[in-house]
């Protein structure tokens, strides 16, 4: 019989992604991570013995505690946090359980970028369309929930990235930027290894809307209208970018379970 705090990979896969996706801590050993060094989606590190910090972190969020095989440390940490009234499930079969099921996305942990002040930490240039709204989405929903975004003139992006240790994103010759044909957000899906069927879905259509190649999808051409109305409607870019992240949410539902649906008034009536 399972657990009632116990969650399997399936039920977190269809989880992840979501705004209100629980926290995903992975507890195991600095030994046995180095073995293996993946993260789940969204998953931050954090040692076992270091409840009181854990719990200044999570602020009464419910999670999902990870550790090697779903056995003592995960149960222990979970077990913990629920007696302190904190909402904690912990995944069956932990980390080896996730890496063989065939639709677990993997994040590598060297491609996540180091914490600046507790979170990773990013720039680019300001007054954002498409791809630098679609890049924050995918970063805080599925690989650093606390990420932070500095939006600057595009000739001090590179200044600014020394000087207080971010990340560029979505200029020319940096790391996370177009590769080809393929915007930065397919960027992102590649070295993060998020290997999704919906995230792929989604990235044609963002692709098709950031590079004006309407004809690869023909939801291009509404996100890009949308976009451009977000940005008429905002002046600060941050509060652009966080009232865009409803949108990206409402994309990746469609993109994961809503494809197939179409919509005529009236009901069953076509002319």
């Amino acid at each position: 019989m399972a657990a009632p705090n116990e969650i399997t990979s399936s039920q977190l896969i269809r989880l992840i992604g979501l705004p209100d996706a629980p926290a995903i801590v992975d507890v195991s050993t600095d030994d046995d991570f180095a073995l293996d060094p993946f993260l789940i989606p969204g998953a931050f590190r954090h040692a076992h013995t270091d409840l009181a910090g854990l719990k200044e972190l999570l602020k009464g969020r419910a999670c999902v505690i990870v550790c090697q095989k779903g056995l003592k440390l995960s149960q222990g940490v979970a077990a913990h946090l629920r007696c302190d009234g904190i909402t904690a499930e912990y995944l069956q079969n932990g980390n080896t359980g996730w890496s063989a099921h065939p639709d677990a996305p993997r994040v590598p942990a060297a491609a996540v970028p180091p914490s600046v002040c507790g979170s990773t930490l990013w720039v680019t240039r300001h007054r954002p369309k498409i791809d630098r709204i679609a890049c924050p989405w995918l970063i805080r929903r599925f690989v650093d929930s606390k990420a932070r975004f500095l939006f600057v003139s595009p000739s001090e992006v590179a200044s600014v990235a020394e000087r207080f240790g971010a990340q560029p994103f979505d200029i020319e010759g940096v790391h996370w930027s177009h590769r080809g044909d393929h915007c930065t957000f397919d960027t992102m899906l590649d070295e993060f290894g998020l290997n999704m069927p919906a995230l792929a879905r989604l990235a044609t259509v963002v692709r098709a809307a950031d590079t004006n190649n309407h004809d690869l999808a023909p939801q291009a051409a509404g996100l890009l209208a949308i976009s451009v109305g977000l940005s008429r409607q905002y002046r600060d870019d941050t509060a652009q970018m966080e009232a865009g992240m409803a949108i990206y949410d409402a994309m990746y539902r469609w993109a994961r379970d809503g494809t197939n649906e179409g919509h005529d008034w009236p009901a069953g009536h076509r002319q």
